[in-house]
């Protein structure tokens, strides 16, 4: 996994990419690749039938619904097609998850051997990838952002080893709210020959164009997104991973047959024919970050706001730890990063709706007008 030092800032077309140095079956661990996934009875039957007696489920019913007596499809097949016509990925391209956390564990699963083998964070970043490195005892370097929340490209490329096997990068980023420059994902994507995972779960908000479209020429590209954010359904955990077809087998292969319950499925269903009503909400968000934004850079205890393209905003304030107890003691919660690098003295404020937002500022006028 070894990268050219420094990386090459140079760009390929489509075929030159696709003769390059990446070969997946070689970043499989051993296991995966001699692993026979559990076959359930859904796997085994597809199509319509009136007797359904392979799956020793209750014929009778459930006392909610008549419907949810019976194991879902394992694929979301549905699901997934309503999601093609979205998103534009074909169905193979497309895996879902229980949150983007499972695609993340997954990935780590799949592709690093526990006490061998590396990933590469990039902090300020979402803990989660920390998190599920540690529970996977899959050891990890961390090659700070730059001060202006962009990729050390050398840093990264002089970190990289023969068993460092991906890259995570989350953009628009958490918790600063800007985007990566897309021409350093491309340098990584075409000088690392591991897979290198870029989460957009707050895409929806920012005016660059998702990676998604890059599948067909990255065949190393991995890219997250959520339904958690813009479209307002965090407690029904539905995460995405899109993928080359290869490395979304590789998913299916892993994950447990039924992860994605029947009820989130048909929630989601109808959810997903309301295109419109989610635009709406995220011009909504959009307008209200640069609204409170304005307003926040009129206190001459705001020293600076990161210019964000999610739905939060990254502040950097007098007295981060008073005002955010005192916003405790009010009811409103934020999040403190004051402590995490690179954010020091910075609160993390996610973007309400105008009535909450109109709180949020009284409520920091009036800290500061008597502290």
């Amino acid at each position: 996994m070894q990268a050219s030092l420094p990386f090459k800032k140079t760009y390929y077309s489509n075929e030159q990419y696709m003769k390059s140095s990446f070969n997946l079956n070689r970043l499989l661990r051993d296991n995966i690749k001699k692993l026979v996934p559990y076959s359930s009875a859904r796997h085994e039957f597809k199509g319509e039938a009136s007797v359904l007696l392979d799956a020793n489920e209750n014929a009778y019913g459930s006392p909610y619904s008549k419907d949810y007596n019976r194991y879902p499809d394992p694929l979301q097949r549905r699901l997934k097609e309503k999601l093609c016509h979205i998103k534009g990925v074909p169905v193979e391209n497309i895996f879902l998850g229980n949150g983007s956390d499972e695609a993340i564990d997954i990935l780590l699963r799949a592709f690093c051997e526990p006490g061998r083998d590396n990933l590469i964070l990039v902090p300020p970043t979402y803990g989660m990838y920390e998190v599920s490195a540690n529970i996977n005892n899959v050891a990890y370097k961390k090659i700070n952002l730059t001060p202006d929340y962009q990729l050390d490209l050398d840093g990264i490329a002089e970190a990289i080893d023969a068993h460092t096997k991906m890259i995570f990068i989350c953009s628009p980023n958490n918790p600063t709210g800007n985007s990566i420059r897309r021409q350093d994902i491309e340098t990584i994507l075409v000088n690392f020959d591991g897979l290198v995972v870029v989460d957009e779960a707050y895409i929806n908000y920012s005016k660059h164009l998702s990676f998604t479209k890059d599948l067909a020429e990255f065949p190393n590209l991995v890219i997250l997104q959520t339904l958690s954010k813009a479209w307002g359904l965090a407690a029904l955990r539905l995460g995405m991973a899109f993928a080359s077809r290869e490395i979304i087998e590789v998913f299916n292969k892993i994950k447990p047959p039924y992860n994605i319950n029947q009820a989130t499925q048909d929630i989601v269903l109808e959810a997903l024919e309301r295109v419109e009503q989610v635009n709406e909400w995220i011009k909504q968000v959009v307008e209200e970050r640069e609204k409170l934004s304005v307003s926040l850079k009129e206190l001459p205890q705001v020293a600076h706001i990161t210019p964000s393209e999610a739905n939060f905003i990254l502040v950097k304030l007098e007295a981060p730890r008073a005002l955010y107890s005192f916003l405790v003691g009010k009811g409103i919660i934020v999040r403190d990063r004051s402590k995490v690098e690179l954010c020091e003295g910075c609160l993390r404020l996610t973007i309400g709706t105008p009535e909450e937002n109109i709180v949020l500022l009284e409520s920091i006028r009036e800290f500061y007008k008597y502290n």
